[in-house]
C-alpha cells in the first residue's frame, strides 16, 4: 500500500481538510472512550461489557484547519445471532463511505484470532488508509507496550504486505497520552474540503438515540455478562411537560427497556425497584447534560423473547 498522501483536489479549500473516519476493532478494544477523548465530549456510550455499542456514532473534531468526522461501530466478531451479523452488515456499510480507517488494539491483550480476523476484514476493503491504534497504553508498562507495538506492525505486514498499516500510533483516553497525536494521523488522511458541519456542532446522532445509548450504559453498570447483548432500549417518546413556566421547563423522557427473559427482567429492575431507580438516577444526570433541561424519565422493562433472533423484532427494535 502505498505511503504517499492525497494528491490535491481541484479546490484546495485554503488547505482546509474534512472527512470521515471509523474507527474498528473487537469488543471492548477502547474505541468508544476514544472517540470521546478525541471529541472531548461523551457522544459514545462505554462499558467494561463488550459489544455495548449498537449503532454508529459520528462524534466530531474541529479544528481552525480540520474537521475530523469519527464514526464509531459496533465491535467485528464472528457473530451467533441475527443481531450479531446485522451489526457487523453495519460496520461493513460504514468502512465503505470512510476515508480512512483506525484499527484499535488493546495494549494490554495480545493479538488473538479476533484481531487477525477483523485484519483480514480491513485488508479487503481496498484502498483506504488503515492506521493502527494501540489503545489502553496507561495499562501496561514500557517493556509490554514495546512488544505489542512490534507484535502490531508484524500483524500489518502479514496482512497488507511488506508497508503494512499507514502508520502506529500508541494512545490512551484515560489519561490523554497522544490523543491529539491520534487526531493529527487521522486528519493528515482527509481530502481537501470545505466545512462539512456547523462550529460546535459534536454529533448528528438524534437525540433520542443519545438518550436511549446513556440509558443503556447506565443498566449494563455491575450486571451479569449475558446482559449487554439482551438489553435494547427504545425511548417512545421526549415531550415538554404541558403548563410549565418558560424559565422552568421539564422534559418527559418516557422509555422501554427490552430483555430477552423474565429473569434478566428481575436483574434490571432489582429488589423492591431499587436497581432500576438507580439506573434512572444515573441515565438522568447524563440526559440533562445532554439535553441543557431537568428531564423526567419514566423506565419500564418489557420482555422481547429472543429478539436478538427474531427478524421482526429486530426491526421493531431499530436495527
Amino acid at each position: 500500500m502505498s505511503k504517499k498522501s492525497k494528491s490535491s483536489a481541484p479546490e484546495d479549500f485554503g488547505g482546509y481538510r474534512a472527512g470521515f473516519a471509523s474507527l474498528v476493532g473487537r469488543p471492548n478494544a477502547g474505541k468508544s472512550t476514544l472517540t470521546n477523548a478525541l471529541v472531548g465530549k461523551k457522544v459514545a456510550i462505554t462499558s467494561a461489557k463488550p459489544q455495548t455499542t449498537r449503532h454508529t456514532i459520528r462524534g466530531i473534531v474541529h479544528r481552525d484547519d480540520a474537521q475530523l468526522i469519527l464514526v464509531d461501530t459496533p465491535g467485528l466478531h464472528r457473530p451467533r445471532t441475527l443481531l450479531g451479523k446485522r451489526l457487523n452488515d453495519l460496520v461493513a456499510d460504514t468502512l465503505a463511505g470512510v476515508d480512512a480507517i483506525g484499527f484499535c488494539l488493546p495494549a494490554n491483550e495480545k493479538i488473538g484470532p479476533g484481531d487477525k480476523f477483523i485484519a483480514a476484514q480491513l485488508a479487503a476493503v481496498g484502498n483506504k488508509p488503515i492506521i493502527a491504534i494501540v489503545t489502553k497504553t496507561d495499562l501496561v508498562d514500557r517493556q509490554a507496550l514495546t512488544e505489542q507495538l512490534l507484535a502490531v506492525a508484524a500483524l500489518g505486514r502479514d496482512v497488507l504486505g511488506e508497508e503494512g498499516w499507514r502508520d502506529i500510533v500508541p494512545v490512551s483516553a484515560a489519561d490523554g497520552f497522544q490523543v491529539t497525536t491520534v487526531a493529527d494521523v487521522l486528519i493528515s488522511h482527509m481530502p481537501p474540503s470545505p466545512v462539512l458541519y456547523p462550529d460546535g456542532e459534536l454529533t448528528d446522532e438524534p437525540e433520542a438515540i443519545m438518550v436511549a445509548e446513556l440509558i443503556r450504559e447506565a443498566a449494563l453498570e455491575g450486571v451479569r455478562d449475558e446482559l449487554p447483548h439482551s438489553l435494547a432500549v427504545v425511548v417512545d417518546e421526549m415531550v415538554p411537560r404541558a403548563g410549565r413556566p418558560d424559565d422552568n421547563p421539564l422534559l418527559d423522557v418516557r422509555v422501554n427497556l427490552y430483555v430477552e427473559r423474565p429473569s434478566q427482567k428481575a436483574i434490571i429492575i432489582g429488589k423492591g425497584g431499587s436497581r432500576l431507580r438507580d439506573v434512572g438516577t444515573t441515565a438522568r444526570i447524563g440526559i440533562e447534560a445532554l439535553l441543557g433541561t431537568r428531564v423526567y424519565l419514566d423506565l419500564h422493562v418489557k420482555v422481547a423473547k429472543d429478539w436478538q433472533r427474531d427478524p421482526k423484532q429486530l426491526v421493531k427494535l431499530g436495527f
